[in-house]
């Protein structure tokens, strides 16, 4: 039986890729900092008759994160990891602090990468497994929102596309969500009530968790959910792959000559 790890999975997102994962049979480790939230779902996710354990933990915290890195890497049962806990901000970069920043990028970035690096050993020798990187639209948008924030997911883009490339061809499936605005609390600690966004814009955390899902099992490498034409996404990605062999040359572009 498969075995997922989920990060963040006491609300939102998080704790619907539970669910969703629960129903198709995988056994299930959440982690989360709070852990009667966690409890209350493993209690809702009883009846699904998978095991369920929790994990309380601060993925910020250094120690924390080591504690849930050594058990992706020594656990063999474990053959998913959904990187989905993550830390957002809509005040600007200068309206924000250093700590808030700080909290962000250990977060986003670090705890993300730790928590990989921990488990594609296990993941690339056996020859299957997945991984799941929820980032965002600001990964390619990244004036919608703060700049460390839209930095942050475009990490987590040019991550997952490295590690498919690293990982693919040794069995290993590797995906990155970019969510557009998503009714869950993420946006109350960011700083701005889903509420107050314009509705147009938000959609369901289950049909985001449902579209995500749906793209992994066709394949896909980047899945948007809100994106209606995929061709849009496969232009922008062969623009991005077209600049290759021209930026790393031996001599600086002839608009760079001193006059």
């Amino acid at each position: 039986m498969k075995t997922a790890l989920i990060t963040g999975a006491s609300t939102g997102i998080g704790a619907i890729y539970a669910e969703r994962l629960a129903r198709r049979g995988y056994n299930l480790v959440l982690v989360a900092r709070q852990l009667d939230r966690l409890n209350a779902l493993a209690d809702r996710l009883a009846g699904t008759g998978v095991n369920i354990e929790t994990i309380q933990a601060d993925l910020a915290d250094r120690a924390q994160l080591r504690k849930v890195a050594e058990r992706l890497a020594n656990d063999d049962s474990i053959d998913t990891l959904v990187n989905n806990a993550g830390l957002g901000a809509t005040a600007s970069l200068v309206e924000s602090s250093l700590e808030q920043l700080d909290s962000m990028v250990d977060v986003n970035v670090t705890a993300l990468t730790h928590l990989t690096h921990a488990i594609a050993p296990r993941l690339a020798g056996r020859g299957a497994g997945t991984i799941i990187n929820i980032a965002s639209i600001v990964a390619v948008a990244p004036e919608l929102l703060n700049a460390a924030y839209g930095g942050s997911k475009a990490y987590v883009l040019a991550f997952t596309q490295a590690l498919q490339h690293e990982l693919g061809s040794k069995g290993v499936r590797v995906q990155a969500v970019l969510p557009g605005a998503t009714a869950t609390p993420f946006w109350d600690v960011a700083g701005t009530p889903v509420q107050h966004l314009p509705q147009e814009w938000v959609m369901k955390a289950e049909d985001l968790v449902d579209a995500a899902l749906a793209g992994l099992d066709i394949g896909e490498v980047i899945t948007i959910p809100s994106l209606p034409d995929a061709a849009d996404w496969e232009r922008f990605n062969a623009a991005r792959l077209a600049l290759g062999p021209n930026l790393s040359r031996t001599t600086p572009a002839a608009r760079y000559k001193l006059q």
